[in-house]
């Protein structure tokens, strides 16, 4: 069963407790879950958050994690629209929330929680649809 209880305000309050370290576990979950949904429909392997984080990113000077989020993004949107989900998210989210919304500082956060959002809708119609196994 995958994790259908992500929110934003856990993701802030646990991140500041444990110096940022939920917040990578929860981001790193994030990309775990959405290769679990997406790879057998799309053929596509989003790379695992924690090496974007300390390899990528600092090798690239921060471009990778702008084009990490952006394809996680775009990933995560056409899953959404494959299964029939009635919830707008995709590319636009990133570029339009996350990197120039920052600039009215709630745009981060407005973009974290329309991902999560849009992961636990796609968790929950996924254990809907698999279900947990059924032991005897």
């Amino acid at each position: 069963m995958l994790q259908t209880n992500r929110s934003l305000w856990k993701y802030i309050l646990f991140s500041a407790l444990t110096f940022g370290i939920y917040g990578i576990i929860m981001m790193s979950r994030i990309s775990v879950d959405i290769n679990t949904i997406a790879t057998p429909y799309d053929n596509k392997h989003t790379k695992h958050y924690c090496l974007m984080l300390f390899l990528f990113s600092w090798l690239t000077f921060g471009i990778y994690p702008l084009i990490w989020y952006s394809k996680l993004s775009g990933r995560i949107g056409d899953e959404l629209n494959r299964r029939g989900i009635n919830y707008s998210f995709g590319t636009k989210d990133f570029w339009l929330w996350d990197f120039l919304g920052s600039c009215i500082i709630v745009g981060p956060f407005i973009y974290t929680h329309k991902l999560f959002k849009s992961m636990n809708l796609l968790s929950e119609n996924y254990n809907a649809t698999f279900g947990a196994p059924t032991t005897y």
